[in-house]
């Protein structure tokens, strides 16, 4: 690792007290928090990590002042105290990234840092802070001259332009900026009486795809391709109910609390998502933490997708797959299925093959062409 690294980061980072999440009372040694490694002397080595912890209280982009690392360390406070299962994951808990003293300073650190962790093989999570800090969490991507495919989970579609805060509108800076490494968008969750209607028309012309929280919640398997094919899973806790995360007072409907956990546990399982950010969170808008209950274990699913995906085969390797070899007039296409973890993938006219859905294959084999397929040559 070279030592510039060091240099870069560690000037915008403050470490994290794990006593003083512990109410100075330490954690059991079968407690994540007696397992996480953290940055207080000196910066740990995350070549071996699986999972970096990075708080950023940065509040600004929705009108509310900045909340520093108050909120990042409940859920921290929450998560810690969970068991641990996992014995085989590394998590690094690397602090939290300092508050500028403009909003574009913010952005500017939190760029910086999710750019040099890159690098590493781990899922970063960002426990934010506002959701317009999606854009220098994509940002990131953009500086390495990388294209990305982002994933948001959250009750609105965050293209308002007529309001003042970065948060209702930050999707216009990514979908417009220039150059543009957004290969592809997904939108899960949203609530139809906050959207208007000719804003999915335009995103639909742009071949990006929304999925009304309702359609979500009958299949919720059908999430898993759109987030396996993700590099970027942006979560705003505004899409869960009200009733299991009391800091969202934007809506009392949405996600309850195992589907938004299942969510997580599919962005763990994808080998490709390397950055979650988990937004709209302010310690002083929940009830008896439960919202940092909650948030907790959305990373404890988290974990659980990333053990079972490290035992998922490389898919070149046949023979931990079933193969569907299926030919129609329309539609010629070879469909894998893991015999590990279920999971299913179809093959595109150009060989190439994409994330789908074991209703795909059903689809296929009753001669109805899947809209998956067809969205995906669109775009190709």
């Amino acid at each position: 690792m070279p030592s510039s690294f060091f240099n870069n980061i560690e000037d915008f980072l403050e470490p994290v007290n794990l006593m003083q999440l512990s109410n100075d009372e330490g954690f059991k040694p079968t407690q994540i928090g007696e397992k996480v490694e953290v940055f207080d002397r000196s910066f740990p080595d995350l070549d071996e990590a699986d999972i970096i912890i990075l708080g950023m209280g940065e509040a600004r982009g929705a009108a509310l002042p900045g909340e520093g690392s108050r909120s990042a360390n409940q859920v921290r406070s929450e998560f810690y105290q969970l068991f641990q299962w996992h014995n085989q994951l590394k998590i690094i808990d690397i602090g939290n990234v300092k508050t500028g003293k403009s909003l574009q300073d913010s952005y500017a650190a939190l760029k910086l840092v999710m750019s040099e962790l890159s690098i590493f093989k781990a899922k970063v999570v960002i426990l934010g802070g506002s959701h317009d800090l999606t854009v220098p969490q994509c940002d990131a991507y953009a500086a390495n001259e990388m294209n990305y495919v982002l994933t948001c989970v959250d009750a609105k579609i965050d293209l308002n332009a007529d309001s003042v805060a970065p948060a209702d509108k930050f999707l216009l800076d990514l979908f417009t900026k220039s150059p543009n490494h957004l290969q592809h968008y997904n939108h899960i969750g949203f609530q139809s009486y906050f959207v208007h209607p000719q804003m999915l028309e335009t995103i639909d012309k742009l071949r990006f795809d929304c999925f009304r929280v309702g359609k979500v919640k009958e299949r919720l398997e059908e999430m898993e391709p759109q987030i396996r094919d993700s590099d970027i899973f942006s979560f705003d806790i505004s899409c869960i109910q009200n009733s299991h995360a009391p800091a969202n007072n934007l809506t009392p409907n949405g996600f309850n609390g195992e589907e938004v956990c299942t969510l997580f546990q599919y962005a763990g399982l994808s080998n490709k998502v390397k950055s979650i950010g988990i937004y709209s969170y302010f310690e002083h808008l929940d009830k008896n933490a439960q919202t940092a209950k909650q948030i907790s274990h959305l990373l404890w699913y988290l974990m659980d997708g990333i053990y079972q995906g490290k035992q998922e085969a490389n898919i070149e390797n046949r023979a931990h797959y079933n193969e569907f070899h299926l030919a129609s007039e329309d539609m010629k296409t070879v469909f894998l299925q893991s015999k590990i973890t279920n999971r299913w993938w179809m093959q595109l006219p150009n060989e190439e093959f994409i994330s789908c859905s074991r209703l795909d294959y059903v689809l296929a084999t009753q001669n109805e062409i899947p809209e998956r397929w067809l969205r995906a040559i669109e775009r190709s």
